[in-house]
């Protein structure tokens, strides 16, 4: 035990980001043996983990990023227990290192995501280990994808928020595409353009405005008209192409765009939030 030096603890301690005494003990059980130290840390982690399996992780980041030469997108969200891991600089670097990872091997889905490799180890893996060491609960519980001749990704203060928004034409000004980013955080739309809207929410809409009409005593062979004027408020309220700009509300999305270059559109979008 006396073997066990300061730097050795520290050394096994950068290794895995286990806690001082945690180190020190499991350095002390593998005889300064670090291979074997850092196995005892990595199981009693994952000991840890399973005991916590049945916590509530509500907290945590969500992250987006776009690869280098921004064509595609992807988001993740990584999840803990309390607001202050989420805020720990190595959680949100846990984060990163699966997001980046993501990047290299596109996986096809979330599924796929937890078997990438990272660092060596698969992220499900990795973020089991890494949950035991702190001791909260860890989940990487969100993962999708954009492609398009532009991406763009939006990461709103604090990374509970995050947007990626896909674009016709690349090149243009990147404060644009910023723009829109941040436009789908701020606005949630449920599509880009009004023939994107899932036919179950538009019937929703036209049955909400018929009984609206309805209960304002409107006569029945003005119902459908009525509910047709609501449902046109709808899209330019909930469609992305038709909302009003957030930074000039004498213009739609649409307009701004086209204000850049005429052929500028938005593809798709990608929102998720956590607690927000």
């Amino acid at each position: 035990m006396s073997n066990i030096s300061a730097a050795d603890v520290a050394k096994l301690r950068r290794l895995t980001g286990a806690g001082m005494m945690d180190c020190k003990k499991a350095l002390e059980e593998a005889t300064g043996d670090f291979e074997k130290a850092q196995e005892l840390i990595r199981k009693r982690g994952q000991a840890i983990a399973n005991k916590r399996s049945d916590r509530e992780a509500s907290e945590g980041v969500v992250l987006a990023k776009t690869t280098a030469d921004g064509k595609k997108g992807m988001m993740i969200a990584l999840n803990c227990e309390t607001d202050f891991v989420a805020k720990n600089a190595d959680f949100i670097a846990l984060g990163n290192k699966i997001l980046d990872a993501a990047l290299k091997t596109d996986p096809s889905d979330l599924e796929a995501l937890k078997n990438t490799l990272v660092d060596g180890k698969k992220a499900a893996e990795l973020v089991l280990e890494k949950s035991g060491i702190t001791g909260e609960k860890f989940e990487l519980s969100y993962f999708d994808k954009i492609s398009a001749p532009a991406v763009q990704a939006y990461i709103h203060a604090g990374n509970k928020l995050a947007t990626l928004v896909g674009f016709t034409k690349a090149g243009i000004d990147v404060q644009v595409y910023k723009d829109v980013a941040m436009q789908v955080a701020a606005m949630n739309p449920v599509s880009v353009d009004k023939d994107d809207v899932p036919a179950k929410i538009l019937a929703q809409e036209l049955e909400i405005g018929r009984e609206q009409a309805r209960r304002e005593g409107k006569p029945e062979d003005m119902l459908e008209k009525i509910a047709q004027g609501k449902v046109n408020k709808f899209f330019k309220e909930s469609t992305l192409m038709n909302q009003e700009f957030i930074k000039d509300s004498k213009l739609s999305v649409r307009q701004y765009l086209e204000s850049k270059n005429k052929e500028l559109k938005a593809t798709g979008f990608l929102r998720y939030s956590l607690n927000v």
